[in-house]
């Protein structure tokens, strides 16, 4: 149902989409009367969605209607090294000195456009809303590319190099399963309809087994937790392989006939016995047997993969090599049998991105590419040969990269300067925000119109508006047509509506776009237990071991570790990852009172073994530092951490922190192996009781130590 009410002042439901970076993406129902939102539930009707929703989007009507929203264009008065200080002005007047602005940076000659850079991410995962009237724009511009790297990119480059695509196992067949690995996932809190599936499987005797350095709450809810050291997921994976091949535990048939390059990968794989793996891994060599064994006898046998443990150094190789797992036993075979880690693949050969996009409006050759894990270093560069120009001008929509980004000194030293023209497309005053010249007041979901795919499962959704856009704002896609207006951008592109844009972006051979229209969602034509015979889409139709320009996947140790860095090990002995707390999805609801007042304040999870010698107690404040900075939280001693290993959740909003920092104060701008992505859980800092040594002060030179 779409929408239901004879008249607009009785209560009348609106179809709509989750619209954030969760792999649910749920579909929802908007009840509203008098013109006001009343109500937001999921949708019962709609198979993986089952009528739930999480605790955060359940509250979206609280994020709308939130009293500190913006609803009118703004601009910077005063410096930006002081207090964020702005002045109303109105639409005309912004767009108009947005579009002066970035005209004269254009107007230099060729290739000058460069110097003007888009960033955005997954604030938005609409199609309509997300990269298309803002792509055009930024193509018809000439402006710099985007390398869109800082979630999931090494995971989905492990997979595509393992599989072909971005392709898995259907999320409701978790629930046939008789054993599920949740490897490097928080299900309940980040996946909470998949978790649902395996409660299923768990109810009628299936074993959960999670893998993960923290203990999480998803953790606690399985029959069993390995607690192995972050960026060690390769060598727990080579060495279940080893374990594979020493008992004979193969599946030799389906090895033969769906599996490419298996010989090279063996030789590797019987270099890893469970306790050189142990001692990498900080685990017992008798738990790595015992899984083995069962994962290859259990029929079926699941992993769900997500994308924490792939924020390391070698986080595509290790995906590489978890994905092939189900191909060595076979688990492809049944129901309820294989992997997860994304279903984006099965959506892509609906979407038409081309349409969307028009990458053609680009000039040739074709603008850099700068990669948004590196925004830090890159906005403090200057001009050179391999760089290109200084960038001058960066307009930001659908992130936050103040808070989001790696090594956020660096980066918030390059927003901070006087001569780099900032424009954010916000619904509040974030992080970036205070460190814009303009701010532009955005729609929320529930005021725009989009159509969404999904990365968790197969099938395609329609988010109608529910309401009139609140005060001024406007949608990402009205802003990026008005602006190419008064840049004189006269191509027949910049006129389509939305709905012709989200009309556009689905192929009609794929999706029955009236039947979307009419009902809100539809399922993708996806095959019900997809490599039960192969036919991965890769250029031989079998799962590669053996990946050609990348040869055999292999544990690679993280950047800083006591393996490669031992001096920096010495002065900072503890790894730290920062995974999201529960009630946040990355900065988008930490302004959201209800949820901040839920996670309390920022907080850093110690086990005890390791605040005992730093004499640190629960409650108390502590500084986290390395090289590259510091940041002050509450302590909390808890075995949630493992040994060696602190938890410093996020991911604040630094306006929120007790020094206006927060995690990613920490983290470094170094990539990872495949996929060019921030290695976020990849970081060695030392924790103190009080202030932080004061010799030790922030790295100065690119890219921290």
């Amino acid at each position: 149902m779409i929408e239901t009410g004879p008249s607009a002042d009785a209560p009348r439901t609106v179809q709509a989409a989750c619209p954030h970076d969760c792999p649910d993406t749920c579909a929802m129902q908007v009840t509203v009367q008098d013109g006001r939102v009343v109500r937001i539930q999921g949708d019962p009707e709609h198979p993986p969605t089952h009528g739930a929703l999480c605790t955060k989007v359940s509250r979206y009507a609280e994020r709308t209607y939130h009293p500190e929203r913006v609803l009118h264009p703004l601009r910077r008065v005063g410096p930006k090294s002081g207090p964020p200080r702005f002045e109303r002005i109105g639409w005309d007047e912004a767009l108009d000195e947005i579009a002066q602005r970035l005209g004269a940076i254009a107007a230099r000659g060729p290739g000058a456009a460069q110097a003007i850079l888009p960033y955005s991410y997954a604030g938005t995962m609409g199609l309509v809303q997300g990269e298309s009237m803002a792509a055009r724009f930024f193509h018809r511009l000439g402006a710099s590319r985007l390398d869109r790297t800082i979630c999931a990119s090494a995971g989905a480059a492990g997979l595509e190099a393992t599989y072909g695509a971005k392709v898995g196992m259907h999320v409701g067949d978790f629930a046939h399963a008789r054993l599920i690995l949740i490897w490097g996932s928080n299900s309940i809190a980040s996946n909470l309809h998949f978790w649902t599936y395996a409660q299923q499987a768990k109810r009628a005797g299936a074993r959960l087994v999670c893998i993960d350095p923290r203990r999480t709450e998803t953790a606690d809810k399985c029959h069993e937790h390995l607690a192995l050291r972050p960026g060690t997921d390769g060598a727990l994976a080579l060495a279940l392989m080893h374990e594979l091949v020493a008992h004979d535990l193969l599946d030799h048939d389906y090895v033969a006939r769906h599996v490419e390059g298996w010989p090279a990968l063996r030789e590797r794989a019987l270099q890893w016995p469970p306790e050189r793996a142990a001692e990498v891994c900080g685990l017992e060599a008798a738990q790595i047997r015992d899984l083995a064994r069962a994962y290859a006898t259990a029929r079926p046998a699941a992993i769900r993969l997500n994308y924490g443990m792939q924020r390391a150094h070698g986080g595509g190789n290790a995906v590489r090599l978890v994905a092939l797992l189900p191909c060595l036993t076979g688990a492809w075979r049944e129901r309820g049998g294989g992997l997860l880690l994304s279903a984006s693949g099965w959506a892509a050969p609906a979407i038409d991105g081309a349409a969307l996009a028009r990458p053609d409006l680009m000039p040739a050759p074709l603008p850099r590419i700068v990669n948004m894990s590196t925004i830090g270093d890159d906005l403090l560069r200057e001009a050179s040969p391999g760089f290109g120009p200084r960038i001058e001008a960066v307009v930001v929509y659908n992130s936050n990269p103040v808070a989001v980004a790696p090594q956020s000194g660096r980066v918030v030293a390059g927003f901070r300067r006087e001569d780099l023209y900032t424009v954010v497309l916000e619904h509040f005053m974030t992080d970036t925000a205070d460190l814009a010249d303009i701010v532009l007041p955005a729609t929320t979901q529930l005021e725009h119109l989009d159509v969404h795919a999904s990365y968790g499962h197969t099938w395609v959704l329609l988010n109608r508006p529910a309401i009139a856009p609140l005060g001024q704002a406007l949608p990402n896609t009205e802003i990026f047509r008005r602006l190419a207006q008064r840049m004189g951008f006269a191509d027949p592109c910049f006129a389509d509506s939305d709905e012709q844009l989200a009309r556009a972006a689905l192929r009609p051979d794929r999706v029955d776009v009236d039947a979307l229209w009419s009902r809100g969602w539809q399922r993708l034509p996806v095959p019900e237990r997809p490599f039960a015979d192969g036919g991965f889409p890769t250029p031989s139709g079998k799962a590669r071991a053996d990946t050609p320009g990348l040869g055999v996947p292999d544990y690679l140790p993280n950047h800083e570790s006591a393996a490669s860095t031992p001096a920096l090990a010495a002065r900072f002995p503890l790894a730290m990852i920062s995974p999201p707390a529960r009630h946040f999805l990355n900065s988008t609801f930490v302004n959201v009172q209800s949820l901040r007042s839920i996670e309390g304040e920022p907080l850093l999870e110690i086990h005890p073994d390791d605040a005992a010698p730093r004499g640190i107690a629960s409650g108390q404040t502590v500084t986290v530092f390395n090289d590259r900075g510091r940041h002050r939280c509450r302590a909390e001693v808890s075995t949630r951490a493992r040994p060696g290993v602190v938890n410093g959740l996020g991911i604040w909003w630094r306006k929120f922190g007790p020094d206006g920092t927060n995690v990613n104060e920490l983290t470094h701008q170094r990539l990872t192996d495949l996929g060019r992505a921030a290695a976020f859980y990849d970081c060695l800092v030392e924790v103190q009781a009080g202030e932080a040594p004061a010799e030790l002060e922030p790295a100065a030179g690119p890219g921290g130590p």
